[in-house]
């Protein structure tokens, strides 16, 4: 005969000084939330310092691809492991030799101070332009067509570059279309804004051929780059990736 009934088990002896299984200690909420923001904040610290930045677009210097007070982000991490700013490449640097004049000094409350530092606020005195030439490069200003050439080879900006019926080349703010720079330092870059006609960038900092005495350094030293612009972010409706152009793949080597 079978039965699907188990054997009993015989009952174990209580050990009265046995001691008390213990309890698995919870945090309370607001202990919870404070654990959570200190996570929070050291990570952003930790993508800030190493990986990725946020920045604002402080003028219409770069019109018509970002506009003023649009939200960017700024990969730390282009430049890493010898790598270096190239031709085209929209960069964040630190502000050179006063080039910003006191203004776009960021933040201005508490609040907004700090989360700046930790990488949750765009910070200020930074500025971002387009990389035009890089350590032993010519740039002349202009060609026929009122092309920049980069070692001789005319460039074709008309990609990302205003169009600005008042101006007849893609030269500097100042209007003048007839100038060299260069070759650029070892250790450092030739930059320009986009809105050529209001972009206070590397031309403007140029001695020009009649200035005598001229001190003016128009080359950014590359330490003070942050990084690579590779995303806006805001506004929503032109969210989006920002690439490199390929207006500068023809031009040569320095000699």
């Amino acid at each position: 005969m079978t039965t699907d009934e188990r054997p009993v088990e015989p009952e174990q002896p209580v050990d009265d000084d046995a001691p008390a299984p213990e309890r698995r200690r919870h945090l309370k909420v607001w202990q919870e939330s404070v654990l959570l923001l200190a996570v929070a904040l050291a990570l952003a610290v930790v993508i800030k310092g190493l990986f990725v930045q946020a920045f604002y677009i402080p003028s219409e210097s770069m019109e018509p691809g970002l506009v003023e007070n649009d939200r960017i982000l700024v990969q730390k991490v282009s430049y890493w492991f010898g790598g270096s700013p190239q031709r085209g490449d929209v960069v964040v640097f630190k502000d050179p030799d006063n080039w910003l004049g006191g203004e776009d000094s960021g933040p201005t409350n508490p609040l907004t101070k700090a989360l700046a530092k930790i990488g949750l606020y765009p910070e200020g005195g930074h500025l971002v332009k387009r990389v035009i030439g890089v350590a032993g490069d010519v740039i002349t200003c202009c060609d026929d067509q009122g092309r920049l050439a980069v070692n001789g080879e005319p460039v074709d900006e008309s990609e990302y570059i205003a169009d600005d019926q008042g101006v007849d080349c893609a030269g500097p703010m100042t209007g003048n279309c007839d100038w060299t720079a260069g070759p650029v330092p070892e250790g450092h870059i030739f930059v320009m804004g986009d809105n050529r006609s209001h972009s206070a960038d590397s031309t403007v900092h140029l001695c020009l051929k009649n200035q005598t005495d001229c001190t003016m350094n128009p080359y950014v030293d590359v330490d003070l780059v942050v990084g690579k612009v590779f995303m806006l972010v805001w506004p929503t409706d032109r969210f989006g990736r920002i690439g490199t152009p390929d207006a500068f793949d023809d031009v040569p080597d320095p000699e």
